[in-house]
């Protein structure tokens, strides 16, 4: 039910007298606070943007700081010589020399360490006849490090009074004056690591057993299905091709103490022929 007229007028005296009841000192006092703080407000309002634009360009500079040293980092590294080689160090190299491997891997020095390429300079030394593995990695602040893993020689070829050396797969690396002990001298057409001649070879040699390479002068290869053995005390082993030849070895080993000069296992595991 709506406040009649005298009601209203009621109410408005008792929220007056209620007011009158407050000391004058307190609603003076009232009176400042509510001006200081419309004061605040309004001050407030006009400094909020200004405090924005500040912010901004706090983060704006921060941004930036990051932008700079990560620039100034990435020419450190990338650009500046203070972080390129000052020294290649090769590590493995026996038959090869420090500063062949050096040149082949064709680094200036100052080269930046982190611009430094190592699959190609692994793959340049890796042409060197010699070099059988190559790893190239980073030390840093400066130094390049080249392991070398170089081939084993396991016969020699014959090339006038000189010898080729290959290793296991063929490979013909370097040429020496006279054949290093405890390996065998091969005679073959074309060596090489794609050629069946010399594969059959290698074939041989690997079913070699020990008293055989203790008595063998020369190993000869005329085809693939050509292969004898010269022994020393003029002996000879017709071997036939370089099928079945662990069990050729076990049969011309056993046979190594008749008397005979001709040894013929290249019918084995049917024929063995002795003359």
């Amino acid at each position: 039910m709506p406040d009649s007229p005298g009601d209203s007028r009621r109410r408005w005296r008792l929220v007056r007298a209620g007011t009158d009841a407050i000391p004058p000192a307190l609603r003076q006092f009232m009176r400042r606070q509510s001006a200081w703080r419309q004061l605040l407000l309004r001050k407030r309002g006009r400094l909020r943007p200004a405090r924005r634009r500040r912010l901004l360009l706090a983060r704006l500079a921060a941004v930036a700081a990051v932008a700079l040293v990560a620039g100034a980092l990435s020419w450190l590294v990338l650009a500046s010589p203070v972080l390129g080689v000052r020294d290649i160090h090769v590590e493995g190299a026996l038959v090869l020399d420090a500063d062949q491997v050096r040149e082949a891997a064709g680094v200036p020095l100052d080269t930046p360490l982190a611009r430094v390429d190592t699959d190609a300079v692994a793959a340049r030394v890796a042409a060197l006849p010699p070099a059988l593995t190559v790893d190239v990695s980073r030390s840093w602040p400066s130094t390049l490090v080249i392991t070398v893993v170089e081939r084993t020689a396991v016969a020699g070829v014959p090339v006038g009074k000189k010898y080729d050396l290959f290793d296991d797969h063929g490979v013909i690396y370097r040429t020496v004056s006279s054949l290093p002990s405890g390996l065998v001298r091969v005679r073959l057409a074309t060596p090489g690591p794609q050629d069946v001649s010399t594969q059959a070879a290698l074939t041989v040699l690997r079913a070699l057993t020990k008293e055989l390479r203790r008595d063998l002068d020369t190993l000869i290869v005329d085809g693939p299905a050509r292969i004898r053995l010269e022994l020393r005390g003029d002996r000879v082993v017709t071997w036939g091709d370089a099928e079945e030849s662990v069990s050729k070895a076990k049969v011309a080993t056993a046979l190594l103490s008749k008397p005979d000069k001709l040894i013929d296992v290249s019918g084995v595991p049917d024929v063995v022929t002795l003359g």
